[in-house]
């Protein structure tokens, strides 16, 4: 796809978008003004000022199965009123209160105003971080006070809202400490409240308002509800615990990680002498925290272990919870490999387990799904790989009968919801076109043909938050560089009833912007393999003139580059770039998380780690070959985390390619990352130790001949700083040359701290200037 000039079609969405406005509010005279095309990105624009940054609506809930949705909105008076910052310098949601809408009429009824999430005593409404409704909707839960655990604010304080009583008052027994509670949710029947609090589990009665803890073993190395890092980075799972449907249990998991070595974080900035943190963190090759899945009652507290088979330390339990009644759970356990899924219902009141489905590979396993349960029978909905493809099935209960609901080469890249009633499964898939993302929908009961839902005009990228009955849906659309615009449509005919976000004004600074020329593209590997990519020209582009390249990489499984979709601030400073005077490119390589099958993902495993540099390297010489305006003598290239490590290894591996690197809290050996996600891509380390020795930057240190800038927060938890200090003492040995910026107490996103992130990219931007 080519956008020969990308400032127009923006000018025109704008115009649009004026037009829509007035359309909306029957003002047919409302005249749109040509708009001067002039302005320069700056990084104290992006990253100062952040002027760009796009809206969104805030925290849409569907009630009544898709009748009404509840959203947070800025109370009436305060819509310029100065947000304040928490101590992590992001906004304090402090004018905001919970409305109710009409999907059909757009009726708006305030449901929560302002004063009524003032508490006695204060003077201060309670800024709410998120909510939840009960089941029958006469309760709300207000999530606030909220402190970061790890990279998402887990633990804070919990208040309710009963609007029977019309009382607010705030949950837990130690109030005195405040934001020490995590995880908090209301009981099925609405009659509780379970929360982790020190590694314990705790419930509380809303009516009597006692407290009973339903864990006491919780340790340093024991804890309950919740996991350790690696877990929770490399499986996506924070809460671990799951209320029964009838009430009376709750299962969970517990942690025993007194196997796995602390890893110590130093924070020399903060204090008059250092404070050290403890992370139980299992590098490759080290013993793993040990899982287990316990049931509790909750009037009579006693635990139940489930027996699964093998020695916990050796093995996973990424997903669990109630097989769809409140007699028996479903566990997935996976070995230390990764390469085997095995599917068990266990008894809640003996423990016994028993195995009903396997999933298999010969490499690895990396989708981590929940099954969905049918109402109207006893199957679920599935997801897997074992036809090469990411696929979703319909499977029965005994796990013995399988139907392909979504056949094609294709990949499905996110399960949507279930129509049960009119038997319709929807999902996001772009068979033809791997950038892109857009709604489907195929039968239930596996007949006909797919069918997509969104309109072909909405080309780019498009995500649903959709209604129990699948009948509404929050719809977000977005392109390269377009903004993001949030809807409310009907379902299926995707009618838009509401516009929820435009983001005119981000819009129209946009299409005030200098901007040149802008392509999808693809090009050949030497083995014939396509690799897609993108590419931004200057503003004033001469096809006469030659351009230094920035090339961006990522590289890894966990991700995908080439993406037509908003890029945010990211997408900008790559703009910001173009109107420097670079040609900026970007290119999936092999093994990333692009949908393209089964074989592209797996056939990175266990590597010498040759297969990724060669692909970009193989993608810049035949891009040189075909455009005669990139100078090919002046390449740089950058990227962060799993991005870093691919800097560092193409101008190690591919020094005569690439001239100029950013490398951004890299991995330089691959033996320093964690146990889960390494292990499931390079295999475990005592059969794969040549090649973990090979596919590792720091082994080919030596080979650097240009210039490098090796950036890095002394504070990450999850790249840690020891692999950034091992890499510059290979430098040193060596006697290579290289530029180092260290970001005291950072953590992996470099952000905390004011003036991070405008610092980081003007010193990015300034090193490709003053080198290429």
């Amino acid at each position: 796809m080519k956008h020969p000039n990308l400032k127009q079609k923006i000018t025109a969405l704008v115009a649009a978008l004026f037009t829509l406005s007035a359309c909306i509010s029957n003002n047919q005279s409302n005249i749109v003004e040509p708009i001067k095309v002039s302005e320069t990105l700056t990084n104290e624009a992006i990253y100062g000022e952040w002027k760009y940054n796009a809206k969104r609506p805030g925290a849409v809930r569907w009630l009544d199965e898709g009748a009404s949705y509840s959203a947070l909105e800025t109370a009436p008076g305060f819509e310029d009123a100065k947000l304040e910052k928490d101590r992590y310098g992001d906004d304090i949601k402090i004018y905001e209160e919970i409305v109710k809408y009409d999907p059909a009429t757009l009726e708006r009824t305030v449901l929560l105003p302002l004063a009524q999430l003032i508490p006695q005593g204060s003077d201060k409404a309670l800024p709410i971080d998120d909510y939840q409704w009960s089941a029958d909707k006469s309760k709300i839960l207000i999530y606030t006070n909220a402190e970061y655990v790890w990279r998402q604010k887990d633990r804070g304080d919990y208040w309710v809202r009963d609007f029977n009583t019309n009382e607010l008052w705030q949950l837990g027994s130690n109030q005195a400490e405040p934001a020490q509670m995590m995880f908090g949710k209301f009981s099925p029947d609405g009659l509780k409240f379970a929360y982790v609090m020190h590694n314990n589990i705790y419930v509380q009665d809303l009516k009597t308002r006692q407290i009973t803890a339903l864990t006491s073993d919780a340790s340093d190395n024991i804890i309950n509800g919740l996991f350790d890092w690696a877990y929770e980075e490399e499986f996506s799972i924070r809460d671990g615990f799951r209320w029964s449907p009838d009430s009376k249990r709750i299962a969970f998991w517990q942690l025993d990680t007194h196997a796995a070595k602390d890893f110590y974080i130093i924070n020399n900035t903060d204090t008059l002498y250092p404070e050290v943190a403890a992370i139980p963190y299992p590098k490759v090759g080290e013993e793993n925290a040990a899982a287990k899945i316990g049931v509790v009652t909750v009037l009579n507290p006693k635990t139940q272990w489930v027996k699964l088979p093998g020695v916990a330390k050796d093995m996973y339990i990424p997903r669990m919870d109630w097989a769809n009644n409140s007699e028996q759970l479903l566990i997935q356990q996976m070995n230390r490999k990764q390469d085997t899924n095995t599917l068990f219902y266990a008894n809640a009141d003996t423990g016994e387990a028993q195995p009903f489905l396997v999933e298999q590979e010969e490499t690895f396993i990396e989708l981590m799904v929940e099954p969905k349960w049918l109402k109207q029978s006893d199957d679920f909905i599935w997801q897997s790989e074992r036809d090469g493809w990411k696929h979703v099935y319909r499977v029965s209960r005994d796990g013995k009968s399988y139907i392909d609901l979504t056949p094609g080469e294709f990949d499905v890249t996110q399960f949507v919801s279930i129509d049960e009633q009119n038997g319709w499964l929807y999902f996001i898939a772009s068979p033809s076109n791997v950038s892109q993302r857009y709604l489907q929908r195929t039968r239930l009961d596996g007949s006909g043909q797919m069918e997509q839902v969104t309109p072909k005009e909405l080309s780019g990228t498009n995500s649903y938050q959709i209604s129990a009955d699948s009948s509404w849906a929050i719809h977000q659309h977005s392109s390269f560089l377009l903004a993001p615009v949030y809807s409310l449509v009907s379902l299926p005919d995707h009618k838009v009833h509401h516009v929820m976000e435009d983001n005119a004004e981000l819009t129209e600074k946009l299409a005030k912007l200098d901007m040149g020329e802008f392509e999808f593209f693809d090009v050949k590997a030497q083995d014939g393999l396509r690799l897609d990519g993108f590419m931004l020209r200057p503003s004033n582009f001469d096809a006469n003139k030659t351009y230094p390249l920035v090339h961006y990489v990522y590289g890894e499984p966990a991700g995908q580059t080439v993406r037509d979709i908003w890029q945010g601030n990211l997408g900008m400073w790559h703009l910001m770039m173009a109107q420097q005077g670079f040609v900026v490119s970007s290119i999936d390589n092999r093994g990333t998380a692009a949908p393209r099958g089964h074989n592209w993902r797996r056939s990175i495993y266990a590597s010498d780690g040759n297969k990724e540099p060669q692909d970009q390297a193989d993608a810049i010489n035949a891009m040189c070959a075909r455009w005669s305006f990139i100078d090919c003598d002046r390449v740089g290239v950058w990227g962060h985390s799993g991005g870093g490590s691919l800097t560092l290894n193409l101008l190690f591996r591919q020094s005569d390619i690439f001239k100029v690197g950013v490398a951004q809290a890299p991995v330089p050996d691959k033996r320093l990352y964690d146990s889960i996600y390494q292990e499931r891509y390079s295999g475990l380390l005592a059969d794969n130790i040549n090649n973990y020795a090979q596919v590792s930057a720091i082994t080919h240190a030596a080979k650097l001949k240009g210039k490098l800038l090796l950036v890095h927060g002394t504070g990450d938890d999850n790249v840690h700083y020891q692999g950034s200090e091992l890499l510059i003492n290979e430098l040193v040995k060596h006697n290579k040359q290289f530029d180092l910026m260290s970001y005291p107490n950072r953590r992996h996103g470099i952000v905390e701290g004011e003036g991070t992130s405008l610092h980081l990219s003007t010193l990015r931007a300034q090193y490709f200037i003053n080198n290429l």
